[in-house]
């Protein structure tokens, strides 16, 4: 015989009640049955858990060793049937998203809107918005990282959906719009607008443009829209992530050679809900903006190794 929960319970009642008798009506078992019970109980735990005599019946030493596991272990037990119950009987679990600027993002919130509830939290900070998945305030975060860091670190759980190439955005009347793709050393003497962010983009541009043979220019960090206006009015080249929507007036040119790379990444909490299905939404997402972007399609043809993640 093993032991059991409701083995666990006599021995509880027994000492609650203070004799066999009593415990025996309280559990509404004829006296001569539960003592047969608790010998049996006795034998699997090797020794006898109570002494016995007329003026009731006192834990033993091992006694007071099972009750004090079993005053844990009863409640612990009830708690867990009880939160099972709830879950099985609550609607489906909504989503909360955290992320940073990003193309895809608004396809990814309409394919999970469609199927559960969703709210959302936008930060240019990846630290911020992963210490918020941390700490179980978020389930999940859509951010990027550059080609060339490494996965983040800590509790999240990291999956990559894409690596992209970095394009830039000039307006329409600028000497390079119609070009297929621009070195970056054709791009030297240009001001530059980028999106904040607090990871290393900002090194690896600086690394891209030496090996190209200088050192950009002014660099505006701002939101999207000041970025859009800057390359509107030919003020900046804006770079960008290949899926990029793009704006009235600009093109997106291709970089010759990807010098500069985006990796989307979607992070989870250990216990974020349908982990796995998520992830493949996100997949869908990006190839969703990969077929919206010809420039985007027609360049990952003459260069296979990129796009959605497999």
């Amino acid at each position: 015989m093993d032991l059991e929960l409701r083995h666990l319970r006599i021995v509880r009642a027994v000492a609650d009640a203070g004799s066999v008798s009593k415990a025996a009506s309280l559990l509404g078992l004829a006296q001569p049955a539960l003592t047969a019970q608790l010998k049996r109980i006795e034998r699997v735990l090797g020794g006898a858990l109570f002494e016995r005599d007329r003026h009731g019946a006192r834990p033993t030493r091992l006694g007071e060793l099972v009750l004090s596991r079993a005053r844990v272990l009863l409640p612990a037990a009830k708690e867990l049937q009880e939160e099972a119950v709830r879950f099985a009987h609550a609607p489906s679990p909504g989503f909360r998203i955290g992320a940073t600027n990003g193309p895809i993002l608004g396809g990814l919130l309409d394919r999970l809107a469609a199927e559960r509830t969703v709210s959302t939290y936008t930060s240019w900070s990846t630290h911020e918005l992963t210490s918020m998945v941390e700490l179980g305030r978020l389930d999940y975060l859509l951010t990027g990282a550059c080609g060339d860091s490494g996965t983040p670190t800590g509790t999240l759980l990291w999956e990559t959906i894409s690596i992209d190439p970095v394009f830039c955005l000039v307006a329409q009347d600028h000497p390079v719009a119609r070009e297929k793709e621009v070195e970056l050393a054709d791009l030297a003497g240009q001001q530059w607008a980028v999106t904040p962010g607090d990871g290393c983009f900002a090194d690896c541009f600086a690394m891209a443009c030496a090996r190209a043979g200088f050192t950009p220019g002014t660099i505006y960090e701002t939101d999207v829209p000041t970025c859009t206006h800057l390359a509107q009015v030919g003020r900046a080249v804006v770079l960008c992530q290949a899926t990029h929507p793009g704006a009235q007036g600009l093109t997106m040119v291709p970089l010759a050679g990807a010098p500069l790379r985006w990796r989307q990444l979607l992070g989870r909490h250990p216990t974020a809900p349908d982990a796995a299905w998520v992830v493949g939404q996100a997949k869908q997402a990006h190839m969703d903006s990969v077929r919206r972007s010809q420039v985007y399609h027609d360049w990952l043809i003459r260069n296979p190794g990129y796009g959605t993640a497999p």
